[in-house]
């Protein structure tokens, strides 16, 4: 067998698989855009039969503040040692447009002023309707959630944020519209990278906009169920049915949407909503991104393995998008990822030695053009945030390469513990990450 032919042939067949999805996300987010215009459009024509009941009911409310999908809003915070960035995450709620909420913050035995300053800001905003549950010990992060939102959760519609996330004013208002849908069960948010200054931060925020730039195509083919735990928003009554989150993988959000999609996604919609605008602090040192990215490629191995029967399966329950098209998929691209670096860096060495430099040029101006692309078309910038990130954009190429070995790392990890793949231990710890405010707060105290 030649070899050095194999992995060329890997490396065309990789980079194919690649250039077909990148046109398929271009197309499928142009489509997206328009089905989103013409929803705004039809919602600002015609409103709800109770909006006028609402109206007089609730003299208070402003048009741009009044939801138009009534019914109160269960946040729940899961923290752990959060004393760094809980109150921003609280103050951003603050400033919602949308009134009809509850906060429940699952302070999960933290060992720090966590607890304190949520006690502190229940005093000073009591207008607020806050509440802390406490853990005595460390469950985890999803058994948290599950204490908070199954005892003391009384919305029709519940929320969910990590404690170092933001919200932007309109995003809960934003998010219940697409509830008009009866098939709608949860809606996945639009979260991005708070800070970019650093490498680490720059590759980030691109992975972050182009990998949610890709639900829309998703959406459009109803063929979703990954959501992230950032600013994700379900039904109530459809958490009720499945039980809320399950501790048995290390990624209990796609967990969560993977559970709820597998009763059938015909009748339980997954939704991407680009309006829903959430923030997160990315992670601040390589050794955190290698971490944090196990954690997410194992846990998502191990939901892909408890929910093998989506894949391939001829059920009427299942669209033909979600069953032949994204599960397998999800599974292919984990095995490229493996095979990925191998085959970019042959090309590399082929380019040099038969100095034909054409093949990754050809890959380079691809993933440029696709970064512009997704940076140009992106509704939620600003005009100097679209112009900081089109100067960067050049370099996405190369950055890619950094997240591909860590990639790579994080599999032959999960390879090396591939038992608790499927036979899978309760989770009943976890440890937040270091955080860019608590850095700030020892710099400046330094």
């Amino acid at each position: 067998m030649d070899i050095p032919l194999v992995v060329f042939w890997l490396f065309a067949g990789v980079s194919i698989l690649y250039v077909v999805h990148f046109g398929l996300y271009l197309v499928g987010a142009n489509l997206y855009d328009v089905w989103q215009q013409r929803r705004k459009v039809r919602r600002g024509i015609r409103l709800p039969v109770d909006y006028e009941a609402e109206c007089a009911a609730t003299a208070t409310w402003t048009r741009r503040a009044l939801p138009e999908v009534p019914g109160l809003v269960s946040i729940a915070i899961a923290a752990h040692n959060e004393e760094a960035v809980i109150v921003r995450t609280l103050d951003s709620l603050q400033r919602s447009t949308y009134r009809s909420f509850e906060v429940l913050v699952a302070d999960d035995a933290s060992n720090d002023l966590t607890g304190r300053l949520v006690r502190d800001y229940q005093v000073r905003h009591p207008e607020m309707d806050l509440r802390i549950v406490r853990m005595h010990k460390n469950v985890g992060k999803g058994a948290a959630l599950n204490s908070a939102l199954r005892r003391h959760a009384r919305g029709q519609f519940a929320m969910t944020l990590d404690a170092d996330s933001i919200i932007e004013p309109d995003a809960i208002t934003n998010a219940l519209t697409y509830f008009d849908d009866p098939y709608v069960a949860g809606v996945a948010a639009n979260v991005q990278i708070l800070e970019e200054t650093t490498v680490l931060g720059i590759l980030q925020r691109f992975e972050h906009m182009i990998g949610y730039r890709s639900k829309k195509l998703y959406s459009l083919l109803n063929c979703e169920f990954v959501v992230g735990g950032v600013a994700s928003t379900y039904r109530m009554r459809v958490l009720r049915k499945v039980n809320f989150y399950d501790t048995d993988t290390l990624t209990e959000d796609i967990g969560l949407s993977a559970k709820i999609t597998s009763l059938g996604n015909r009748r339980f919609r997954m939704i991407y909503g680009a309006d829903v605008v959430a923030k997160t602090e990315g992670v601040l040192t390589l050794r955190a991104l290698a971490k944090q990215r196990y954690r997410w490629k194992y846990g998502s191995i191990q939901n892909l393995i408890k929910y093998r029967g989506m894949t391939l399966n001829p059920s009427h329950r299942y669209t033909g998008t979600l069953t032949y098209y994204r599960m397998p998929m999800a599974l292919l691209s984990e095995f490229t990822l493996l095979v990925s670096p191998l085959a970019w860096t042959y090309a590399v060495y082929w380019s040099l030695v038969t100095e034909t430099p054409a093949l990754i040029l050809g890959a380079y101006a691809t993933v440029t053009a696709y970064t512009l692309l997704t940076v140009l078309m992106d509704e939620n910038l600003t005009a100097r945030e679209r112009a900081r990130l089109c100067i960067y954009a050049p370099t996405a190429y190369f950055l890619f390469y950094i997240m591909d070995l860590v990639q790579l790392t994080a599999s032959f990890r999960c390879i090396a513990r591939s038992r608790g793949l499927i036979w899978r231990p309760e989770i009943n710890t976890w440890k937040s990450p270091q955080r860019a405010a608590s850095v700030a707060v020892e710099a400046r105290a330094a």
